[in-house]
């Protein structure tokens, strides 16, 4: 995946759900960095499928971006929503996040994960680097998936609430809504 500039947008309630989701993001890839840096084999994949299952979702929450919040808009706002997901090439928004598609999106990222498997076996400073490597890997997926939301959200012209806890926005985006 190439690195591409983030969109800019000036819609504070954009920039809200951005800025949550990239803190999110950076918690999620410490842990997959941490495991892979430990000296188990196959560990740090069963890590970052898990790590990925549950964030792609809990990012694209952040967007209004679930399959089952899709469904709430009305039919012209989803055909928007459709339209940019198809115009960003994003194969992850409004999808239910299943292990193949994760593994699908691993496949594409085949050399770092490669490289890092075999940065393990070299004491310290390999098991150093594979975390390092496992750290960039999720941060280069889950970034990707946050540009991707926020330009289809841009397109769509989603109205996201700058508050996430306003009870005014009518049930339009909740934690609850997002998988753990």
């Amino acid at each position: 995946m190439s690195p591409r500039r983030s969109p800019k947008t000036r819609d504070p309630g954009i920039e809200q759900a951005a800025r949550r989701a990239r803190r999110l993001l950076h918690r999620r890839a410490l842990l997959a960095g941490a495991a892979s840096a430990l000296p188990i084999p196959g560990l740090d994949w069963m890590v970052d499928v898990a790590l990925l299952q549950r964030l792609i979702p809990r990012l694209s929450a952040e967007f209004g971006l679930l399959p089952n919040q899709i469904e709430r808009l009305d039919p012209a706002q989803q055909e928007r929503v459709r339209k940019a997901a198809a115009i960003v090439g994003s194969t992850l928004i409004g999808k239910v996040v299943t292990q193949e598609l994760v593994l699908s999106v691993f496949r594409r990222l085949g050399l770092h994960l490669s490289s890092k498997q075999a940065a393990r076996f070299v004491p310290l400073a390999g098991q150093a680097a594979a975390g390092v490597i496992g750290y960039a890997t999720l941060r280069i997926i889950g970034e990707r998936h946050i540009r991707d939301c926020i330009e289809v959200a841009q397109r769509a012209r989603l109205a996201l609430p700058i508050d996430p806890a306003d009870p005014t926005d009518g049930g339009h985006r909740r934690p609850a809504d997002a998988t753990s």
